[in-house]
């Protein structure tokens, strides 16, 4: 999957990995997220990622012409969890529709941990 962007000028391609990445360094901005989570299908395990795999933490899907965000996090101990994921929603939000022009209609998070 890539996102196709048409303006007067010509066409513009991102592909999906790009766009994680986005999605990945937007919500490690945040305050109060450590790490990106990513679940090993064969066992179950959950493995921290540092920034170089952030798009193993991120899933998109594409639902018409918007997007669906689903991250996977791990939060620091002590901080409010619902007004962290209030902020990576926004944040996320924001900065993928202005530096894509696509919309974004959700976006899931799933907090896999805390770390002191």
């Amino acid at each position: 999957m890539e996102c196709k962007i048409k303006n007067d000028l010509g066409t513009i391609f991102i592909s999906e990995d790009v766009m994680m990445k986005m999605v990945g360094y937007s919500a490690l901005e945040c305050y109060g997220i450590v790490a990106m989570s990513g679940k090993r299908a064969t066992d179950g395990i959950v493995e921290w990622l540092g920034r170089e795999n952030l798009s193993k933490g991120v899933q998109i899907r594409n639902v018409g012409d918007m997007l669906d965000v689903d991250l996977f996090i791990i939060v620091e101990y002590g901080i409010s969890i619902s007004e962290v994921c209030k902020t990576i929603v926004e944040t996320v939000r924001y900065k993928l529709e202005s530096m894509t022009g696509v919309k974004v209609r959700k976006v899931n998070i799933s907090v896999e941990g805390i770390r002191v």
